[in-house]
């Protein structure tokens, strides 16, 4: 019993310190925007505290998660793709996993799997905004105005915080002068 508890508060603790690392790459004023000189070196401790940890543990849904967390932080993207998807295939509730996939999946060129992803993420929890505003960004850069546009209003109305990220989205610049892109980002005062 003994040893069951200790090896779970090592667990934690590992655990706790590897979150610690991703939070400090996050902490800057513009995620995932550090000189890649600090940012490198600090994503490279994520993944020295995750190697700490026992096998079964490292293969873990939540030790996967973060070491994609720590490949998506130092641009390696198709790094990040394999713990990240076998992070969401152990954990199928969890949508964090499937978002940071997406976003991986994007970032090397394929939209049809980010969009998979992103369509996994929403069977999980359809009232996350985030994950609309991103498939409308990736619906728009595929060239879909009217998935996008429709992704994007889901997004606007379950929080209409991302009103203001669509004006400056360049994922948007496809439909961005049509008519309902131009409708849902205006504000009416």
């Amino acid at each position: 019993m003994a040893v069951s508890t200790h090896r779970r508060q090592v667990r934690d603790r590992i655990l706790r310190e590897a979150e610690g690392y991703l939070e400090l790459l996050m902490a800057g004023p513009s995620k995932w925007d550090l000189p890649p000189a600090v940012r490198d070196p600090m994503a490279h401790r994520v993944l020295d505290s995750l190697e700490r940890l026992d096998h079964s543990d490292r293969h873990s849904a939540y030790a996967l998660y973060l070491q994609g967390l720590a490949y998506r932080a130092m641009e390696r993207y198709r790094d990040a793709i394999p713990p990240l998807r076998d992070s969401a295939d152990q954990d199928p509730e969890d949508s964090h996993a499937l978002l940071a996939l997406g976003w991986c999946y994007k970032r090397i060129g394929n939209l049809n799997l980010a969009i998979e992803a992103l369509q996994e993420a929403l069977a999980v929890d359809e009232n996350q905004a985030i994950v609309h505003y991103n498939l409308a960004c990736y619906w728009s850069l595929a060239g879909n105005a009217e998935v996008a546009l429709d992704h994007l209003a889901t997004a606007l109305e379950i929080d209409p915080k991302y009103r203001d990220l669509a004006a400056d989205e360049n994922d948007f610049n496809a439909i961005r002068q049509h008519p309902g892109f131009r409708e849902l980002t205006s504000v009416i005062v």
